[in-house]
C-alpha cells in the first residue's frame, strides 16, 4: 500500500538532500524508513520543477568562471559515487559540473564566426604583410651585398694595392 507524505514533510525531506545539507539517500532512507526510490523520485521531481532550476542557476552563478573550471579539473578523474561526495561537499550537483563541462568544450572546439569584411580585412593585411616582408628581405640583401663590398675594398686598400682613382 502506498504511504501518503504531506507537502511539508516532503519538503523537508528535500531540503535534507539538496545543498546545504546534501545529506546521501541512503542515508535519508536509513533515517526516515522512506524506500530510496521514493527519495529519489522527489528529489528529481523537486529539481525539474521551476524553483529547483532557479536554485540551481543561482548557486551556478556564485562560482566563478575560474572556480567552475577548478571544480571541472578536480572531477575529471573522479568516478560517479567519488563525484557525488565532493559535489556534497561543495553544494552542487552532478549536472552542474557536467554543464559546465559541455560548455568549456563547446568554447574550445567552437571556431569563432568572421563576417565577410572582417575576412576581406584580413586578406588586405595579409597582403600588405607579404609586400612589406619581400620589401625588408630585397633591403637586407641590398644592404649586405653593400656591406661586402665595402669590406673588400677595405681589405684591398690595407693589401697596399692603388686604391680606386676618385673622380
Amino acid at each position: 500500500m502506498a504511504m501518503k507524505y504531506s507537502k511539508e514533510f516532503k519538503d523537508s525531506i528535500i531540503a535534507k538532500l539538496l545543498p546545504p545539507s546534501n545529506a546521501s539517500v541512503q542515508d535519508v532512507a536509513k533515517e526516515t524508513g522512506i524506500p530510496k526510490d521514493t527519495l529519489y523520485c522527489w528529489r528529481v521531481k523537486y529539481r525539474n520543477t521551476s524553483t529547483g532550476d532557479s536554485d540551481q542557476r543561482q548557486q551556478s552563478s556564485n562560482f566563478s568562471s575560474e572556480e567552475k573550471l577548478t571544480i571541472v579539473i578536480e572531477t575529471a578523474s573522479l568516478n560517479e559515487t567519488e563525484t557525488s561526495e565532493y559535489c556534497r561537499s561543495k553544494g552542487l550537483y552532478p549536472d552542474q559540473i557536467n554543464g559546465w563541462k559541455s560548455v568549456i568544450k563547446q568554447s574550445l572546439t567552437c571556431k569563432p564566426s568572421i563576417s565577410k569584411a572582417d575576412r576581406k580585412t584580413l586578406q588586405q593585411q595579409d597582403k600588405a604583410i607579404k609586400q612589406l616582408q619581400s620589401e625588408l628581405n630585397r633591403k637586407d640583401k641590398a644592404l649586405a651585398e653593400a656591406a661586402a663590398l665595402l669590406i673588400l675594398e677595405k681589405k684591398f686598400n690595407r693589401s697596399g694595392a692603388n686604391p680606386r682613382p676618385k673622380n
